[in-house]
């Protein structure tokens, strides 16, 4: 098989013998191989490297690419993914990791758009369908490099700071609690995108469509108070139940009654403590009506109660807490805050400054090795 092309079918003429050296996770294998010319479209190249899906001057076995692509994604840093790829016997630079993942990245990218493009289909369609299919989103900042980087005199900005939208997808009896009572998710599906929320919204609808949100009986939307993702909510999950992150309510609350009561922290837990009770065990639309009859002064402090006052009236619908908990549901966005952490672990470190492909192209990745597509980066 090694003289026949696998685009054509074809014995490939002109052939002559050639060394060809793979590094491979045991060392360097050197192989005699065939190239030639391929009668059916007449290029040159070697039918083996075609057939095991390399590229012409590829020096890596697809079997070491996957374990180092794997190890990048499961480390803190390039300089540490290439330190434990030494220690498995392996001698790889950091910048070699870097390229590596730039080719693949951009391949899991491609694979991505690809399956957009088609309806997503159940990936364990005969499993009972959920009572409950919970989306959690939030958004988080990251340095990039902006049109001044690297530049000597100028005026453009070297850093520009980009938010990166990320969001998970979980079924309810996926999630559960360990002997210490810490929350725990066996499985979650996890996105993240730098760009338009409706964009972000395409590829989480995408992904949890395949997880089973099409045949979930209620579909839940656990986020902070951020206007793009109530507004993607209503235009992608319209009808689902929406409902403020607990904790960013009660942050909310302590600026009010810091604005209130000044910079005492005992009268102002005096006076939070009994509304965030309040809030949390039904009785949200006492605080709520107190909140919004509450005097505005002509002062700073008056600004932020103001602010408040508006960011309560705006949330009013999603602070059914007794309610939901009733129900079971989660009222807190714990899980999307920690795949939030997770990322900013690995794109948020001390001195980093992304390009944009740089980190599209390392995220892509590592939602493929999340989300359970990255056989599909070797199906060439």
């Amino acid at each position: 098989m090694a003289a026949f092309s696998p685009r054509s079918g074809q014995r490939v003429v002109h052939r002559r013998k050639r060394k060809m050296q793979l590094r491979s996770g045991v060392g360097v294998v050197e192989l005699e191989v065939l190239y030639g010319q391929d009668p059916g479209d007449n290029h040159w190249g070697c039918p083996l490297r075609e057939r095991w899906g390399l590229s012409d001057h590829q020096q890596l076995s697809l079997a070491l690419e996957d374990r180092l692509a794997f190890t990048v994604t499961a480390t803190g840093s390039y300089e540490e993914a290439a330190q434990l790829v030494h220690k498995w016997g392996v001698l790889v630079s950091a910048s070699s990791l870097h390229a590596l993942t730039q080719r693949l990245g951009s391949r899991a990218e491609a694979r991505t758009q690809a399956r957009l493009a088609n309806p997503p289909v159940e990936k364990d369609p005969k499993r009972a369908a959920t009572a409950l299919g919970v989306l959690m989103l939030d958004g988080w900042q990251v340095r990039q490099r902006g049109p001044g980087w690297g530049k000597g005199r100028t005026g453009a900005p070297r850093v520009e700071w980009h938010e990166w939208k990320t969001g998970v997808y979980y079924r309810q009896e996926q999630a559960g609690r360990t002997a210490g009572d810490r929350g725990v998710l066996a499985e979650k599906i996890v996105i993240g995108w730098q760009g338009e929320p409706v964009e972000f919204g395409r590829r989480m609808h995408w992904e949890a469509m395949r997880a089973g949100l099409g045949r979930a009986r209620a579909t839940l939307i656990v986020a902070d108070g951020a206007p793009w993702i109530w507004n993607l909510a209503q235009d992608r999950w319209a009808g689902a139940t929406e409902v403020l992150d607990f904790y960013h309510a009660a942050e909310h609350l302590w600026e009010l009654g810091r604005a209130l009561m000044g910079s005492d922290e005992e009268r102002v837990a005096r006076w939070v403590e009994p509304r965030r009770h309040q809030l949390r065990h039904g009785k949200h639309r006492e605080v709520l009506a107190e909140i919004a009859k509450l005097r505005v002064p002509p002062t700073e402090a008056g600004q932020v109660i103001q602010r408040e006052q508006a960011y309560f009236a705006g949330q009013a619908d999603r602070m059914v807490y007794s309610k939901i908990h009733r129900r079971g549901w989660p009222i807190g966005s714990g899980p999307v805050e920690s795949a939030c952490r997770s990322r900013q672990c690995r794109f948020k470190r001390p001195g980093q400054s992304w390009t944009a492909s740089g980190m599209r192209n390392l995220g892509a990745l590592a939602e493929a090795r999340h989300n359970h597509h990255w056989d599909e980066l070797w199906n060439l």
